[in-house]
């Protein structure tokens, strides 16, 4: 058992030494084999070096390459830039040499500016200043005669009576104003009247001297400034000369116009010694001219303010009486000198004054014209005669025919024709009981439209009667080329029947009325030789004071009822 044991044991350990040997073996084999491992991996990392140094030397072989080209693309840039240096340095050149070109374009386009600025300044200088003198001519001058206007006639009025006073002198002021120069404007159009102010403003340049001054006032008035004058006669040969230039005819746009002048005058130092004074008592005189007829010319007296005075009076009640209807009508008869029959009325206008006092058309009529108030008061006129007319032609009154004075300003107005319209629609008169009475110089003042108009009454009826023939118009030929159907005598030729001069004009005038068949009227019959002489002519009817004066409506009534067979 015990060497059982024992060979177990010598087993056991012959099987540990077996096993270190071979531990041992294997151990030696191993290092020899690590050995070989890391000789090789020293064979390795040397193989691995020479790689490593190789792939260096071939690193740096190829950098020095990179170098080199990098050296030859440095060389090349730097080429390039010398060469672009040198293209800079060229175009610079060129840049420089154009922009001293262009400076000295410039220099001369500057200069031509320059120039032409000053003279455009010199230019502009020129126009201002002249634009300025414009200025300064328009505001003393009349914009459509170019004549001085009231502003600087006011200046020379005033120098001249400095310089008159200090040398003891005299000077004159002439107040001018066309007559009936509204009849033109309305009549004809106011082209034609501005071209007939220019027309009148020459002529009256032409008449006066260099020194003298004629300015326009304003609408048709003129002002003539005599700037030395040795007495007052010579502004009145002045006058007369201006008087006679003015009455030669105007041929405007065609039309021949005949023009008359009103002047009054007033004298330094007698009529006023300051400027206003002067212009306001030759404008009086003016007016005064214009009530003793116009077409004649009138030195300032003193009593003429009394009398400007009244004038502004009147018009006030003119004023005062259309707005209150203080206006009436008297109708005076016509009648048939063989019959003593009643034949028509000529319907007057008064102005009742407040205490019942009447006032007859030669105190305000011509006032009425000049300060514009005709118009309003003629249409009222006629309005009240149709429309009486009317009335008593329905109360069963055989009136006949009512005859209405109508003005040249009334009868040239454009809206005339249509007034005379508009009143025999709205009153009901038939138009062939209305006749107008129109006078030779309002019939005269423009042929042609006054001969349409005339037409056109007679289409609608309405008679047409010649006022105060006789003492018009030298010719006669109008009365064969309107379509006229009365002839009225005027009143101051049967007043003034002697038996010789007048009584031959009467005879004349009813002969040369038969012969054209028209009726004739004589006014102004008070005498019963008037009325004998007027008969033994074959004179068809009159009126007059010997029959009837004028009455009102309701007394005129009386008279046609008294007619009733």
């Amino acid at each position: 058992m015990i060497n059982r044991v024992n060979e177990r044991r010598r087993g056991a350990r012959d099987r540990r030494l077996e096993a270190s040997a071979a531990h041992t073996a294997a151990t030696q084999t191993l290092a020899a084999r690590e050995t070989e491992v890391r000789a090789g991996e020293h064979a390795a990392d040397q193989r691995e070096g020479v790689a490593d140094q190789r792939e260096g030397a071939a690193d740096q072989r190829e950098g020095a390459a990179d170098q080199r080209e990098e050296t030859a693309n440095l060389r090349q840039e730097a080429a390039d830039l010398r060469e672009e240096v040198a293209d800079l340095r060229e175009e610079a050149a060129k840049a420089e040499e154009a922009l001293s070109l262009l400076n000295a374009a410039h220099m001369r386009e500057a200069n031509e500016r320059l120039i032409v600025a000053t003279i455009h300044a010199q230019t502009m200088t020129e126009a201002a200043e002249q634009a300025t003198a414009q200025m300064a001519y328009v505001a003393k001058h009349d914009f459509l005669t170019g004549l001085p206007n009231r502003s600087l006639l006011s200046d020379r009025l005033e120098q001249a009576i400095a310089l008159a006073r200090r040398h003891g002198k005299r000077l004159a002021l002439m107040y001018l104003d066309l007559d009936h120069f509204k009849h033109i404007n309305d009549s004809l159009g106011h082209a034609v009247g501005d071209e007939l102010l220019q027309s009148a403003a020459k002529r009256l340049q032409a008449c006066v001297r260099h020194s003298d001054t004629v300015s326009r006032q304003g609408g048709d008035e003129f002002v003539v400034l005599l700037s030395e004058v040795e007495a007052a006669q010579d502004a009145a040969h002045s006058a007369e000369k201006l008087l006679k230039t003015m009455a030669e005819p105007h041929l405007i746009g065609g039309h021949r116009l005949h023009v008359t002048l009103s002047i009054g005058i007033s004298i330094y130092p007698d009529d006023g010694k300051d400027s206003d004074t002067m212009v306001r008592n030759a404008d009086t005189a003016m007016y005064h001219a214009k009530n003793k007829g116009r077409n004649n010319y009138q030195r300032f007296t003193p009593d003429m303010n009394a009398r400007a005075v009244a004038r502004q009076s009147v018009e006030m009640a003119l004023r005062r009486a259309l707005e209150q209807r203080e206006f009436v009508l008297h109708y005076q008869p016509k009648v048939n000198l063989e019959t003593g029959a009643i034949t028509g009325a000529e319907a007057l206008v008064r102005l009742q004054q407040a205490d019942r006092s009447l006032v007859g058309p030669t105190e305000f009529v011509s006032i009425a014209e000049d300060c514009g108030l005709i118009l309003p008061l003629g249409k009222w006129v006629l309005r009240e005669a149709c429309r009486q007319t009317a009335a008593w032609l329905q109360a069963g009154l055989d009136v006949g025919q009512i005859a209405v004075n109508i003005s040249a300003q009334e009868f040239h107005n454009k809206d005339f024709l249509a007034g005379v319209r508009a009143i025999l629609n709205d009153t009901g008169l038939d138009p062939r009981h209305l006749e107008l009475e129109v006078t030779e110089s309002g019939l005269m003042q423009d042929t042609e439209p006054t001969m349409g108009l005339l037409h056109a009454l007679n289409d609608l009826g309405v008679q047409i009667a010649v006022d105060d023939f006789g003492t018009g118009y030298s010719s006669l030929s109008y009365l064969r080329r309107f379509p006229i159907d009365t002839l009225k005598i005027d009143q101051s030729f049967v007043k003034d029947m002697d038996g010789n001069a007048d009584e031959a004009i009467i005879s004349a005038i009813i002969a040369m009325g038969k012969s054209l068949n028209l009726r004739v009227v004589a006014e102004g019959i008070e005498t019963p030789q008037q009325l004998a002489f007027l008969k033994t002519q074959h004179c068809a009817e009159g009126q007059g004071y010997i029959f009837s004066q004028p009455v009102a409506a309701k007394d005129f009534a009386v008279l046609l009822a008294g007619e009733r067979p």
